[in-house]
């Protein structure tokens, strides 16, 4: 059919329909009896962000199109996009950042105005609390490690040796950890701090121990080396670490510009790996004396767990997509052969539970209360509330801080049931506003 015959067949249909609630058998992508558009063609948003509903399924109209306006203004907006099928498909329009209907009742979002906790950090990229209430951030291109003491003050804990910084490359990801003392003398458990850095010819994961009390840390004179050879590159350099609930250690890693690798279980490019402390492969994991716990991954920056027990991850999409990610053991995530929500879904791979334009996300570090997960999004310049739902399947999101602080890094859980989020305007991508860097103080309050 002819786009200017198309045309004018959806519209005749939407005139014809005029109040009605479905897009019928005749209308472009439409299903039988359904009241929403197949998988793969074009995708309805639901408040904010697209939700996934499963392999084939319909997506909802949202309610607002039941007028006879808006259902014309719709469809003929719908028919013009379709005049442009022979170019690939765009992302859909970004949503607005107002709280969607579905986000529930009761879920814990930003309110009041953020205050400043510290200002002037020099491209910081990870946040950190210590087991008695201390707080680290790092900071890429300087490699130091500073902390924030109780009275608001920045101090030096330490610069970490051997890092070369380079495009998204330095000193990243910091994961607290206490275990055994390397001096038997001392008594268990000593205080130690793993870091992600990108070193002359790879990017690697370090131990340093750490020296002192709140107020006076510092790095002690021990460094282990627990895992090397992670490719690095200018871009997609991954750099999160954390100790998970089971005590082990788990590191994203990106695909450094060769997306192949994501794909191979025999290289550690594209990977959340999942290691013992001492750097060695736990006997459980996955693939039997392999450091991966989960593959297919282009550049993930976020993870966290949830109090069932879930991993979640936030990836970094292409051109199309960005991806929250339920990560399970060996599961494959399709990078580079799928990018977000596969349309025709392949048995391979596993799709996110939730995905994002580009240009609303570019998701960065994450942090958890609950079962209620809080996004860093650098290009989107924005944080992310994300309630996934019983299942895990299907999940609503709605946007906060929309804009006003610039790029948003990373997010950390306070002890007093805050976020302290972390901004990252001066490291070449932003723009800086005065006091940037900053971490920020955000109260959380139920939505009513």
């Amino acid at each position: 059919m002819k786009p200017g015959s198309r045309i004018r067949r959806i519209v005749r249909i939407a005139v014809d329909r005029a109040g009605a609630r479905r897009v019928g058998a005749g209308s472009v992508g439409g299903r039988t009896g359904s009241v929403g558009v197949r998988t793969g063609s074009v995708r309805f948003r639901t408040g904010s962000v697209l939700t996934r509903t499963g392999a084939g399924s319909a997506r909802t109209i949202p309610a607002w199109l039941g007028s006879r306006r808006t259902a014309l203004v719709f469809v003929v907006g719908l028919a013009l996009l379709l005049t442009g099928c022979t170019s690939p498909p765009a992302p859909a329009v970004p949503a607005s950042a107002g709280r969607p209907a579905s986000l529930p009742v009761g879920t814990l979002v930003p309110d009041g105005e953020p205050t400043d906790v510290a200002t002037n950090l020099a491209a910081p990229w990870s946040m950190a609390f210590l087991p008695d209430g201390s707080f680290l951030v790092s900071e890429r291109g300087s490699a130091l490690i500073k902390e924030i003491t109780a009275g608001g003050a920045t101090r030096i804990v330490g610069k970490v040796d051997g890092v070369v910084p380079g495009g998204e490359g330095g000193l990243l990801g910091l994961a607290p950890w206490q275990g055994p003392c390397a001096d038997t003398a001392s008594q268990p458990p000593c205080l130690f701090l793993f870091v992600y850095v990108t070193a002359k010819e790879d990017n690697r994961v370090l131990r340093l121990a750490l020296d002192g009390a709140a107020g006076s840390y510092t790095l002690g004179s021990g460094v282990t080396t627990v895992l090397t050879g992670i490719a690095k590159a200018s871009n997609h350099d991954g750099g999160r670490i954390a100790v998970g609930p089971d005590g082990l250690l788990y590191i994203t890693t990106g695909d450094a510009g060769n997306g192949q690798a994501a794909q191979d279980r025999n290289s550690l490019s594209g990977k959340i790996l999942r290691l013992k402390p001492d750097g060695t492969v736990p006997a459980d994991n996955p693939f039997p004396g392999n450091p991966v716990f989960s593959l297919g991954h282009r550049n993930s920056q976020g993870i966290a767990w949830d109090s069932r027990g879930r991993m979640w991850a936030a990836e970094f999409g292409q051109n199309t997509w960005d991806e929250l990610n339920l990560i399970l053991p060996g599961h494959n995530y399709g990078w580079p052969i799928v990018e977000g929500i596969d349309a025709h879904p392949d048995a391979r791979f596993t799709n996110p539970v939730l995905q994002w334009a580009t240009s609303e996300a570019s998701p960065s570090g994450m942090a958890i209360r609950g079962t209620t997960i809080y996004l860093a999004a650098l290009k989107g310049e924005r944080l992310w509330v994300i309630q996934p739902s019983d299942d895990a399947a299907t999940a609503a999101a709605s946007a906060y801080l929309s804009g006003r602080f610039g790029r948003l890094r990373d997010v950390r859980a306070t002890p007093d049931g805050g976020l302290w989020v972390l901004t990252n305007n001066t490291d070449g991508r932003g723009t800086p506003r005065p006091g940037d860097d900053r971490i920020l103080s955000v109260h959380l309050a139920a939505l009513p």
